[in-house]
């Protein structure tokens, strides 16, 4: 068994990245309210802030701030994943996830921001949406309603050597 060992930072802000084991799946999208249950549950148990989150149908990315005083967002990712399975699976079925997910830990302003960019525009990069805003699953559109980022943000450049 591989020793593998997370950086923990007590109150520390993380991005991860959470699959399915099925990469062809659209389970998350599909059961999304399951999804959004299994996570309020957990976040009962493990304090935290969903500084950017969105919602792929075989994937998810999330930049996270723990709250919880010891940076455990194993804990965490154990409960949305054991939740959301309850909700999804017959008992004793295989869990849908892959059993580890893949974690950075963000220490600056600069790299918080990048994250964030990152997660939003994950729809246009895997050709789901050609407008960040178009995808339904994603706390782009709370930034938006917030005032901090545009309703066109991230959508593509006009090529103005098209244009008559």
């Amino acid at each position: 068994m591989v020793g593998y060992r997370r950086m923990r930072v007590p109150d520390g802000t993380f991005f991860f990245t959470v699959t399915l084991r099925d990469r062809r799946s659209a389970l998350l999208t599909e059961r999304i309210d399951d999804l959004r249950a299994a996570w309020r549950a957990a976040r009962g148990r493990v304090p935290h802030d969903v500084i950017a989150a969105v919602v792929m149908p075989d994937h998810l990315h999330a930049v996270l701030r723990m709250r919880d005083g010891d940076g455990d967002y194993s804990r965490l990712w154990q409960d949305i994943k054991k939740g959301f399975t309850r909700r999804v699976c017959e008992p004793d079925a295989r869990s849908p996830w892959q059993s580890r997910f893949w974690e950075h830990t963000v220490r600056c302003e600069f790299s918080l921001a990048a994250c964030v960019d990152y997660v939003h525009i994950n729809p246009i990069k895997h050709g789901r949406v050609t407008r960040v805003r178009d995808w339904p699953h994603s706390t782009f559109h709370r930034y938006v309603q917030r005032g901090d980022l545009p309703p066109d943000w991230g959508d593509p450049p006009i090529d103005t050597a098209r244009l008559p």
